[in-house]
């Protein structure tokens, strides 16, 4: 008695997931973990096709591009403490998305730099400006950075100024 109510309960529970119509096996749009999960493959294939998914919205999602530069050091050479040093750094939308740089970070307070306040179309460049203004007693080799963050695949890219600062009066 016992083992026909626990056939007719799994009975019950089995009719009960809906697998009679494949139509409702299709996914909605959004339903991605859901088309995965009906997939008859291993699970690494599910795991390794779930990923690819991911990665996909996440790359429409910010919508990834990559960037060049036509240099990432500038090497002022010798310079004055105390003086403004000028330098551009050219940025060009190497990717199929409009390049976007949110943020430009400096390593030192005596050097800024200044980023494309718009979007750089793909196959189009920019500047970044960058004024390092060695203090004085900021003396000999210096070596700056200035971080660049963009929506590209790494988020961010180092670029660095060098110089030897001498004393101002000399």
């Amino acid at each position: 008695m016992k083992k026909s109510i626990i056939n007719f309960t799994s009975i019950l529970i089995l009719s009960g997931c809906g697998g009679s119509n494949d139509a409702n096996l299709k996914p909605q749009e959004g339903e991605v973990v859901s088309a995965i999960a009906a997939d008859n493959g291993n699970e690494a294939t599910r795991k390794a096709e779930l990923e690819k998914i991911k990665k996909e919205k996440l790359s429409k999602e910010f919508s990834m591009t990559t960037m060049t530069f036509d240099k990432t050091t500038i090497d002022f050479g010798k310079v004055k403490e105390d003086s403004e040093n000028k330098a551009v750094f050219t940025v060009t939308n190497t990717g199929n998305q409009p390049l976007k740089i949110d943020k430009v970070d400096v390593s030192c307070g005596c050097t800024t730099a200044k980023k494309p306040e718009n979007a750089i179309p793909p196959g189009k460049s920019d500047q970044i400006e960058v004024i390092f203004h060695p203090k004085i007693g900021q003396l000999k080799e210096q070596e700056k950075s200035i971080t660049v963050f963009a929506n590209i695949q790494d988020e961010m890219q180092i670029l660095f100024i060098k110089a030897f600062v001498e004393e101002k009066g000399k």
